[in-house]
């Protein structure tokens, strides 16, 4: 809906976009309107060319173009990236205007490294990458870097168990549990989104679920959320899912599950009885779930999962680092080895792993609970494209072209759904005194670009960004402005006696 400020006949603001057809992010039909921009924020919303006299340091003539919320990458790796490459130009060239970080239970704060960082955290950089033992420490980071995006933030259950135990291939003691406790409440208390967890991995795998429950007894106090990269995707992704739910349930916080998926050969075809799990435990708790829209996975390489049963292509080797971009297959065969071998003695290293089905994928894709998160990996040298292309991919290839669902929807799932679920105040719609985090699309041309062998692509139809009110990205160049108004986003649900 339009607002009442068609009946002001003048006015004066930084930015006046005429004529768009806004898509705000509700998830409702589109409308033609004007928007004006003042001082960072959306100060009014009306009927089309209602707004023609008011007077504008900038007029964008938005005719024929998508007006919507810029999108929320609710699941992201880009930790240290944010103050190392404050620019950010793989998320706002794709209309990305705020990213969550710290998901898969790894985290750039609170950290305290004994040398290496420990599998999965050297994801999210080397060593000398990680300068945050406190998670103040990392939010004061993130302001003085001024990144071009906003950054909210989870606290990985890795990186607590890093800090505090003298080796992570074991369950952890009461008292280390209480020091993990003791680093999660300091985060909650500066504004952490809640905690994370990357079960699967192994340097988590050995953690009970006895010591995830106590561990995010905490989050309740502060309004936080669970994350979860499950202990499984693969045959007992259904136990796994019920430890996540049970783990909700115990800290009485939402449970989000990332990155959902069914993966290897032997899972496809699950995603309906997945579901129907998910929408079984959403009768009785908040539950929801984040996806990527590809049939591809990318992680550090994992003996776990090399499988013949689907290609395997290697994204990076510290001991063989020309074998990167090759299928793990065409390495083993020209070293005369099994993969298996291969594998070993390319590690550490990292992996796409083609293991999904694109039944799965749209199903999981489609359904109501889902919204969307990249799961980039911004220090590959040949990223997964999902760090560049992830969302116009959603709007060009499964919005426009399959019809998966409608242009609403797919923003709702990019916008309006996401910050809510992540409890990002006055942000992810179009509407009057929310934060101008705004993106001009063209709906007939936008689409990815990246592809796996030439992943690093600005986006197609991505034509302005604005971050608070900032204009950060033209299309038209495909180029930053270099303007950088992005800022720390503090979790805003009021803290509650326990």
């Amino acid at each position: 809906m339009t607002s009442n400020t068609a009946a002001s006949p003048s006015g004066a603001c930084d930015t006046l976009i005429r004529n768009a057809l806004v898509i705000d992010g509700s998830g409702a039909d589109p409308y033609a309107a004007d928007v004006a921009v003042q001082g960072g924020r959306i100060v009014a919303i009306a009927d089309a060319g209602a707004l023609a006299h008011w007077q504008a340091a900038s007029v964008v003539n938005a005719t024929g173009r998508v007006l919507s919320p810029g999108f929320i990458d609710v699941h992201t790796h880009d930790d240290t990236n944010v103050i190392r490459t404050p620019e950010m130009f793989p998320k706002l060239s794709q209309g990305v205007t705020t990213v969550v970080v710290g998901n898969c239970g790894i985290s750039a704060a609170p950290v305290s490294l004994k040398g290496d960082p420990p599998d999965p955290m050297n994801l999210l950089g080397k060593a000398g990458d990680f300068h945050y033992p406190s998670f103040a420490s990392y939010v004061a980071a993130v302001d003085a870097a001024q990144p071009a995006i906003n950054v909210a933030a989870l606290v990985g259950h890795t990186a607590l168990r890093n800090n505090h135990m003298d080796r992570l291939d074991r369950a952890a003691t009461e008292a280390e549990i209480a020091g993990m406790r003791s680093q999660l409440r300091e985060a909650l208390e500066h504004g952490a989104l809640g905690l994370s967890t990357g079960l699967a991995y192994g340097n988590a795998i050995n953690a009970p679920t006895e010591e995830v429950l106590a561990l995010a007894e905490p989050l309740a106090e502060f309004g936080g959320l669970y994350a979860t990269h499950l202990r499984s995707e693969f045959a007992d992704i259904l136990d796994a899912m019920e430890e996540a739910f049970r783990i909700g349930k115990h800290s009485r916080v939402p449970v989000v599950i990332s990155h959902l998926k069914c993966a290897g050969v032997e899972n496809w075809g699950r995603s309906a009885e997945v579901l129907r799990a998910l929408e079984l435990a959403g009768r009785h708790q908040h539950v929801g779930c984040d996806c990527y829209p590809y049939t591809a996975s990318s992680s550090t390489l994992d003996l776990k999962q090399v499988t013949a049963d689907y290609d395997i292509q290697l994204t990076w080797s510290e001991p063989h680092p020309e074998q990167g971009g090759k299928m793990l297959k065409q390495i083993a065969a020209e070293w005369g080895v099994d993969l298996h071998a291969a594998a070993a003695r390319l590690m550490p290293a990292g992996a796409v792993y083609h293991c999904m089905s694109d039944d799965d994928v749209n199903r999981i894709l489609s359904h109501p609970a889902s919204v969307v998160g990249s799961d980039g990996l911004p220090n590959d040298p040949l990223p997964h494209p999902r760090l560049w292309g992830a969302f116009p991919r959603v709007l060009g290839y499964y919005s426009r072209e399959q019809k998966l669902f409608s242009l609403a929807t797919a923003v709702h799932k990019m916008t309006g759904l996401s910050a809510q679920r992540f409890g990002l105040h006055e942000r992810g719609l179009v509407r009057e005194g929310y934060h101008a985090d705004l993106l001009l699309f063209d709906a007939q041309t936008v689409r990815d670009a990246a592809s796996f062998t030439d992943p690093m692509q600005p986006a197609h139809g991505i034509e302005s960004v604005w971050v608070n009110g900032a204009l950060a990205y033209r299309g038209d160049e495909k180029k930053a402005t270099g303007a950088r108004a992005g800022r720390f986003l503090a979790r805003t649900v009021q803290k509650t006696s326990a």
